[in-house]
């Protein structure tokens, strides 16, 4: 005579998959928060509301356009883990931010010679 097995796999599943959810949600918000505080973003709807006095509508239109560009972010980066093995998009990952990196300093170098010019 067996003891009937309940249904342990279901309620390990909840409990493991409730972990990652909040880690992931956690670390994605704090990434997201600490990455637009103080960007061109922040300041382009602090001035609008400060030149609207319309705070509520700037507020409403900004987190609509961060929404869609978040789901936007979220579709193409479903579509590349779908399309494109890991290992390549972190090496072409890499070259972009690279790339970029090396854009930026040139551009702030060149900046910073033409004031002392």
């Amino acid at each position: 005579m067996g003891v009937p097995k309940s249904n342990s796999k279901s309620e390990d599943s909840d409990s493991k998959d409730s972990t990652p959810f909040f880690n992931i949600l956690i670390t994605t918000f704090s990434t997201i928060f600490l990455a637009e505080l103080g960007d061109k973003t922040q300041l382009a709807t602090l001035m609008l509301s400060a030149q609207s006095g319309r705070p509520l509508i700037i507020f409403i239109g900004a987190a609509l356009a961060l929404i869609s560009t978040s789901l936007l972010g979220v579709l193409i980066g479903r579509w590349i883990a779908n399309n494109l093995p890991r290992q390549r998009f972190t090496v072409v990952s890499g070259i972009i931010m690279l790339s970029l990196g090396i854009y930026l300093v040139t551009q702030g170098f060149i900046e910073y010679m033409k004031i002392r010019i």
